[in-house]
């Protein structure tokens, strides 16, 4: 049985959605190894026609062509609406040598590259070169083989670049530990970390990228580097935070982990002629709560919703308390017509999450053994800054109900994911939003095959960036990449040292996606 991710969500009444896109793969100068220059393997050198065997042959991994009965099933990423890229070849490495080969070859060659570890990234640039997405024909370096997940006696997580969440949040687990991370499962931790990473425990344990202790990254030159606070340390900032396919190709991390918790689960329904009450009365809870408590506000429409769904759910630490927090949101919005809570192991909170609670670990994969499936979508975000009048909600709320109007539209509308707590007290990384409320993502899904173009979808979701920006500005959540916004949307004030790190470290820009600082 295969089970569309936003199906797998209905499996279990609190499950949730964070967010499924991520970013890539994936003013001081760098404290560590020079940075290329000159005639340096991170130049272009337009040497000819690409001599693809050579670079075959030195490969502990497999490169894969359009000839190769493989391609067609390798190349495609999570969102259907990429399968019609077609790649110059994927680069399946098997260790940090074949990435350095990988970029030489590309820099030698002036051969375009595109970053691959979940294939969730939103604009489709990891596909390598899918219509529409203003990327060429690429070479995919593509990281799913370095998945492995090891937790050290000091209770260090070591992570392969290409594991997904539910088999990093497994591995913790069986060592009695946890980490703060995203809800959808088959998301690639390197490209969530390095856009920072919104999660289910972010208030209590903060943004996925405050949890990192060190990063392997190859950078353009074809350097093998481990970067950490005391070693190449303004590109370590640049990892956390600072956007996937950028500054270099991560191949692995160690993130801090802390003992597992009991993690309790909160999922409520209101009618949706109080989603002015709801939504309000949320925006002024959720964000300054006690930071144990984490939750989403959702308002859905399209067709799978006949009348708009508004729902509030999420996570609190803990086997007691929740009730209290719940009953101090009620008194504000009123009362919900549903509501369940429940205690759960950390690792059953996180399969809940997923929507994974009746299938398990194993089956919570899309592709060969697992029960999900992938998804068309459509997606852009904004960062808010401030609480909404109810004026402004009511225009949210409107633009939402227009999703019943684009035909062929199954389901779409806005998450407000609650920032605040150990979000708002964290520092030191590229993230540039500490002190927003929240980040906001707005999606719309359809059924269809390869090769849509989704415009009228992405209108949708654009139009409801639009009608909020008099309200939120411009700014937005790296990880939902958009190919309309720029680096100043992304990152803020940091976009300056951003664009230092990059000049040091990627001077020929060998990383070049439409987004790059």
């Amino acid at each position: 049985m295969n089970i569309p991710r936003r199906a797998a969500l209905a499996l279990a009444p609190a499950a949730l959605l964070a967010g499924c896109g991520v970013s890539g793969s994936d003013e001081k100068s760098p404290s560590g190894s020079a940075s290329p220059s000159g005639s340096s393997p991170g130049t272009p050198t337009h040497a000819g026609k690409p001599q693809w065997s050579t670079l075959a042959d030195n490969l502990r991994g497999e490169l894969v062509r359009p000839s190769d009965s493989s391609y067609d099933s390798l190349k495609k990423v999570e969102n259907p609406r990429y399968d019609d890229a077609r790649p110059l070849a994927l680069l399946r490495a098997k260790n940090a040598k074949d990435v350095a080969a990988g970029l030489k070859f590309a820099a030698h060659y002036d051969v375009p590259i595109a970053v691959r570890s979940g294939g969730h990234n939103y604009a489709g640039w990891s596909a390598g070169g899918a219509p529409g997405t203003h990327v060429p024909r690429s070479l995919v370096i593509d990281l799913r083989d370095l998945a492995d997940v090891s937790v050290g006696g000091n209770g260090t997580a070591t992570v392969g670049a290409g594991a997904q969440l539910i088999d990093v949040y497994a591995a913790v687990a069986d060592k009695g530990r946890a980490i703060a991370a995203g809800s959808c499962p088959t998301v690639g931790v390197t490209g969530l970390t390095l856009g920072g990473g919104v999660g289910v425990l972010t208030r209590s344990y903060g943004l996925t990228c405050d949890q990192v202790e060190s990063v392997d990254i190859v950078t353009a030159d074809g350097t093998v580097r481990t970067v950490d606070s005391k070693h190449d340390a303004d590109l370590f900032w640049a990892c956390r935070g600072g956007g996937g396919g950028q500054f270099g190709v991560v191949t692995g991390w160690k993130f801090r982990t802390r003992s597992a918790p009991t993690v309790s689960v909160f999922f409520l329904e209101f009618p949706a002629s109080r989603a002015t009450d709801v939504i309000d009365a949320w925006q002024r809870w959720a964000p300054t709560a006690d930071k144990r408590l984490w939750s989403t506000c959702k308002y859905l429409s399209g067709a799978k919703h006949p009348t708009p769904v508004l729902k509030v759910a999420g996570t609190w630490i803990g086997s007691s308390g929740l009730d209290e927090q719940i009953d101090e949101f009620i008194d504000a919005a009123g009362a919900p017509s549903s509501r369940f809570t429940g205690t759960h192991s950390y690792l059953d909170a996180m399969l809940l999450e997923a929507g994974c609670s009746k299938l398990g670990v194993s089956e919570c994969h899309i592709g060969h053994g697992g029960a999900l499936e992938r998804e068309t979508l459509s997606a852009t975000s904004h960062i808010a800054g401030s609480r909404l009048s109810r004026t402004a909600i009511g225009e949210l709320t409107d633009a939402v109900q227009r999703a019943r109007a684009v035909d062929g539209l199954v389901e779409g509308g806005v998450s407000l994911d609650a920032l605040g707590g150990a979000v708002e007290q964290g520092s030191g990384t590229a993230f540039a939003y500490r002190d927003a409320l929240a980040s906001v993502q707005y999606t719309a899904t359809w059924h269809s095959g390869g090769g849509s173009d989704g415009r009228a979808y992405d209108g949708y979701v654009h139009d409801l960036r639009s009608t909020m920006v008099p309200h939120w500005g411009t700014g937005a959540y790296v990880n939902y990449a958009d190919p309309t916004l720029d680096a100043k949307d992304y990152f803020g004030a940091n976009a300056a040292r951003l664009r230092s790190v990059k000049r040091a470290y990627d001077p020929h820009g060998l990383f070049d996606q439409p987004t790059s600082v």
